[in-house]
Parts: C-alpha cells; sequence; structure tokens
C-alpha cells in the first residue's frame, strides 16, 4: 500500500466520476479495465475507492464477512467468487460494511437485496442477481493480489467504476493517469465543440477515404 499516501481520493471522487473510466482507461495506457460482464447492481451505483482484493472458493462467503472486519475505511472490497450463481451479498453485510466505513463492492459472483442495497446508497457492481445461500466454511484470501482476467488488483490500487465500466488503476501509476486524463478531457471538449459546427469525425480522426 505504499506509495498511495499523497492522493486523497475524497478531494478527487467528483473530478473522476466527470472525468469517467473510459476516459481513464483510454489515458492510462495500460491495460486496467475489469472484467466486462461486471454490472451496476443499482441503477446509478457509481464508486471512487481504494482496492481490498478477495477471493473466495464458489459458493462460500466467509471471506466476505472476515473481509468487512478487517477493511480499512474507504476502502472497497474486489471479490473474485469464481462468478458463482450464489448471492454472496446482501443486506446484512452491507449494513455491516457500512457500519465499518467500507465504500463498495466489486463481486465477480451474485448478489441479492438489490433494492435494498441501492435505498442504502452503497454501490455495489456485480456480475449476477442470484438467490441461492452460500457456505461459511473456507477463509479464501483478503488483502493478496487477485486476478481479474487480464487485470491483477492489488490492495490499495484506485477503483473507478461507473456506468461505462470499472478500471483499477495501480497507486503507483494514479498521478500520471490522472494528469494524461484531464489533458485528453480538455482535447475532447475542444473536438466537440469542432464537431457541433460542422466538421467531419472523419476529418478530425484523420480517416482515410476509399
Amino acid at each position: 500500500m505504499s506509495g498511495q499516501h499523497n492522493v486523497n481520493l475524497d478531494e478527487l471522487r467528483t473530478e473522476l466520476l466527470e472525468l469517467g473510466t473510459a476516459t481513464l482507461y483510454e489515458a492510462a495506457g495500460f491495460e486496467c479495465v475489469l472484467p466486462s460482464s461486471l454490472h451496476p447492481a443499482w441503477p446509478g451505483a457509481v464508486l471512487v475507492a481504494r482496492a481490498l482484493p478477495v477471493s473466495t472458493v464458489a459458493g462460500d462467503n466467509l471471506a466476505l464477512h472476515l473481509a468487512v472486519e478487517q477493511a480499512q475505511s474507504g476502502e472497497a472490497l474486489v471479490v473474485n467468487a469464481q462468478d458463482s450463481a450464489y448471492g454472496c451479498w446482501g443486506e446484512v453485510l452491507t449494513v455491516f460494511a457500512q457500519t465499518r466505513g467500507v465504500a463498495g463492492l466489486v463481486i465477480l459472483g451474485g448478489v441479492r437485496d438489490v433494492i435494498r442495497l441501492g435505498a442504502r446508497g452503497f454501490p455495489v457492481f456485480s456480475t449476477r442477481l442470484a438467490l441461492h445461500g452460500t457456505a461459511k466454511g473456507d477463509a479464501g484470501t483478503i488483502g493478496q493480489p487477485v486476478r481479474f482476467d487480464r487485470v491483477t488488483v492489488w490492495r490499495g490500487d484506485i477503483i473507478v467504476a461507473d456506468a461505462d465500466g470499472i478500471v483499477s488503476i495501480p497507486a503507483a501509476e494514479f498521478a500520471g493517469v490522472l494528469d494524461r486524463a484531464r489533458d485528453r478531457a480538455q482535447k475532447e471538449i475542444e473536438f466537440m465543440e469542432r464537431l457541433a459546427r460542422g466538421e467531419s469525425s472523419v476529418d478530425l480522426y484523420g480517416f482515410a477515404r476509399p
């Protein structure tokens, strides 16, 4: 978790959400997108937080209870639950998480009670809705690097999630990504203004015409 003490996410939250995950990804210059199967569990959910990576065996959510207990305030659980069709998270864990200062949840797996999660304003991104109950017998891993397709999430990575997707940016790379994203956003404003004046995207991008 070294190298992240200079980043105040509370101060940057609004700006990061305005920049959006698409701009952050394009500015990164490296693979940082979590699987596209992840979606907001309720409309309007957004998340800016540091990652606490967690892995579980399929159908067991003991690690999630333990992770909430161990999380630092402001961290979000980023969980590989093997994309299993079990309701690994619901209102009980949400209330527990909110009292501990957990910022949100990203999970390759199922959740339930989504209307209540939305009513509580707890941001959740999951791959599925699922009602089946879980076992509580395997502690999984908490705080160790976890692989999500082509991206490995480390504790302290910066998670930004919105309606377009989720990016995980290493703490050591974050300042550079943010600077490039700001530059890109400004250029896009100018680009949109030129399009609105009637210029062609083919010309602006320099695409070849047949």
